[in-house]
């Protein structure tokens, strides 16, 4: 079991930069690779980046990539995602998720959440 506490949203102008947070307790956090998703109001929830179990492996979604940046601290069981040149349209609740193995872009091969941080960008 691991549970998983995102923190770092707020409100930020377009242009502006956040870094987001998640916190893993539980098991053996290094033995999972560890995804960030987001979802906007009306819209399902879609993959945003993803982190293999050692950090020596990341992928992103094309509306993000460069702009991003996905990282961990496994001593600290911590995962990252660094938002930069931040647009009004990146508005949404986003959420770390926890699977084991390989990185994955599907939410449904994701087995543990948390509850989501919400980021808003005024334009």
């Amino acid at each position: 079991q691991v549970q998983l506490v995102e923190s770092g949203g707020g409100l930020v102008q377009a242009g502006g930069s956040l870094r987001l947070s998640c916190a893993a307790s539980g098991r053996s956090f290094s033995n999972y690779a560890m995804g960030w998703f987001r979802q906007a109001p009306g819209k399902e929830r879609e993959f945003v980046a993803a982190i293999s179990w050692s950090g020596g492996r990341t992928n992103y979604a094309d509306s993000v990539k460069g702009r991003f940046t996905i990282s961990r601290d496994n001593a600290k069981n911590t995962v990252y995602l660094q938002l930069n040149s931040l647009k009004p349209e990146d508005t949404a609740v986003y959420y770390c998720a926890a699977r084991q193995f390989a990185t994955a872009q599907a939410p449904a091969s994701y087995d543990y959440w948390g509850q989501g941080t919400q980021v808003t960008v005024s334009s």
